[in-house]
């Protein structure tokens, strides 16, 4: 099932189960919250009919945003570091992150080396366990990434990651097993393409080992990491410019598109 969060109102949201989405434009049931709606009673809800512009980061306002860096073995060579033996972890908070189709706009003073990352996310439900998957874009500013050892200061821009288009539940999709390809485009031209069957540390593990320091609850969402073809591992590197579209699908999950003004 495909879970979307839709906009009805300013700061106000309805979780719909999708039934169809074509060209810009969905339609689906109206369901009491993301993680009942396996067991509602969807012949009886509420129909409602929404365009791409209405759909939100899938959780609006996650307790938890917690992104791993260096988790494709290809993405970990092209950036010149070795294979951990443990995740690497950082925090996104949810101000940074935006609509699957929003316009994203980043200030002129964070626009020298904006960059895209592709990525699978596993949202947390009940019990610590995985509810569902969705697709994410972990926009970084390289310069202020690298400007300590510490990343948070360039993967926090305010309003800047892509996160939808809805959560395909667990019990309809596992795209790990199913190894199903992450790809980004932009402007039409393909960046990354990589199953993500390939990931060092799957969904399961990286929610056993957050759950090891840090209690996880339902609507917390892991970022599980980027594969190669990032515009900084390029040579010369090809940073995202003023009016540039960035394109991220994974199959079996779905595809979310922003375009950047800088």
């Amino acid at each position: 099932m495909k879970i979307a969060t839709v906009r009805v109102a300013s700061n106000e949201f309805v979780h719909v189960a999708v039934e169809v989405f074509e060209s810009g434009h969905g339609a689906g049931r109206i369901v009491p919250s993301l993680f009942d709606a396996t067991s509602a009673d969807l012949s009886s809800a509420p129909r409602i009919e929404f365009s791409a512009e209405q759909l939100a980061p899938v959780i609006p306002n996650p307790g938890r945003v917690v992104c791993v860096g260096l988790n494709y073995r290809e993405h970990i060579e092209e950036m010149g570091h070795p294979v951990p033996n443990h995740p690497t972890l950082f925090v996104k908070f949810a101000s940074a992150l935006t609509g699957p189709f929003d316009a994203v706009e980043v200030a002129s003073h964070m626009g020298a080396m904006v960059d895209y990352e592709g990525e699978l996310a596993v949202i947390v439900g009940d019990g610590g366990a995985a509810a569902g998957y969705a697709v994410v874009n972990d926009v970084s500013q390289r310069d202020w990434q690298y400007r300590t050892q510490q990343w948070l200061q360039g993967k926090n821009l305010d309003r800047s990651s892509g996160f939808g288009p809805w959560m395909v539940t667990a019990d309809e999709l596992d795209p790990v097993a199913e190894g199903s390809m992450l790809r980004t485009w932009v402007n039409g031209e393909l960046r990354q393409e990589h199953s993500v069957a390939d990931l060092v540390f799957s969904p399961r593990e990286l929610i056993a080992y957050v759950s090891e320091f840090m209690a996880l609850g339902p609507g917390d969402v892991i970022v599980t990491g980027t594969p190669e073809g990032v515009g900084h591992g390029m040579n010369p590197p090809r940073y995202l410019r003023d009016g540039d579209v960035v394109r991220v699908e994974v199959e079996g999950v779905g595809a979310i598109e922003n375009r950047f003004t800088i």
